[in-house]
């Protein structure tokens, strides 16, 4: 029995490692991972996997009410201080730095926390250990990503994609009243909006490839559509009727 016990522990040791590994393969399966240089990515094993939740909520209800205030909270603000600003103050430092802290703290609560729990999206950069720059584009697939709700991800991407066509119209009325000024705010809530809005869209739709390819499928697909609707139309057509001329 001395012996019999050092190869029952073995036994249990080795179920325990193979739990553990199919567990963390299950993890690995569950999220895809873009990158500029994928060989390069870390493996991110001290890093807990994200969380979408596990319960299901009836249609209509937010899943996470607080996050998705927060996801229009200061991007609405700092469109409305920029719009109203001038009725309350003749300076123009009080009202940009206000503005700036409004974009600032908006970029960073919609690149890492807004996308991971409304739309299960997430892009980060890191740097190796030669010095060189890497981008990362990740999304949830499966049965995780079909827990979020879609009143959320509706919400998530009106608001990404409405606030930049926003600013582009306020850029052009600054230049065309000549108020460059207060252009210089614009361009850094255009370029702080539209890197959350072009990471998210590299998150969904691929690597930059796969971009090229879906554009490509799209316009394929269009010029398909009006060559058979230009088709049916000859052949469905009602041919002319001839005239009878008449004979003085």
């Amino acid at each position: 029995m001395a012996h019999a016990r050092p190869e029952i522990v073995r036994m249990q040791f080795m179920e325990i490692i193979l739990f553990e590994a199919r567990s963390l393969t299950s993890q690995t399966k569950s999220s895809i991972m873009y990158g500029e240089d994928l060989d390069q990515v870390p493996l991110l094993d001290n890093e807990e996997p994200l969380d979408f939740g596990e319960e299901d909520l009836p249609k209509g209800r937010l899943k996470h009410p607080v996050v998705t205030t927060f996801h229009l909270l200061f991007r609405t603000a700092a469109l409305v201080v920029y719009e109203f600003c001038g009725i309350f103050s003749s300076s123009f430092i009080g009202p940009f730095i206000f503005i700036v802290v409004l974009l600032s703290l908006d970029f960073w609560t919609v690149k890492n926390i807004t996308g991971r729990l409304m739309v299960g999206l997430r892009w980060w950069n890191y740097i190796d250990d030669e010095g060189q720059s890497h981008w990362v584009f990740e999304a949830k697939k499966g049965g995780l990503q079909g827990r979020v709700t879609k009143m959320e991800v509706r919400i998530f991407w009106v608001a990404l994609v409405a606030f930049p066509v926003l600013w582009s119209i306020i850029l052009l009325i600054a230049v065309v009243f000549s108020r460059f000024q207060w252009a210089i705010i614009v361009v850094i809530a255009l370029t702080l909006t539209g890197s959350n809005l072009y990471g998210y869209v590299r998150c969904k739709l691929g690597k930059s490839d796969s971009i090229s390819q879906s554009f490509k499928n799209m316009a394929a697909g269009l010029v398909q559509r009006q060559m058979v609707s230009n088709v049916t139309s000859m052949f469905t057509r009602a041919p002319p009727t001839a005239t009878p001329s008449s004979t003085v």
